[in-house]
């Protein structure tokens, strides 16, 4: 039982799909972390304006 040799452009391609695939991967791990950065951040200034504001109002 013989197995056919992979002929070069075979190879070639699997090596470009290969760099293809970890493109795209990067590229959805980035899009990943902008969006789950966007989504935790907390302005601080903008919460403590906002607490300081409920507080003069709940006194007056």
């Amino acid at each position: 039982m013989s197995f056919r040799a992979e002929h070069e452009i075979h190879s070639r391609r699997k090596g470009r799909n290969v760099g293809v695939g970890l493109m795209l991967g990067a590229f959805v791990i980035l899009v990943m972390v902008l969006t789950f950065v966007k989504i935790t951040q907390t302005d601080f200034t903008k919460a403590a304006g906002a607490a300081a504001a409920a507080q003069n109002e709940a006194n007056n």
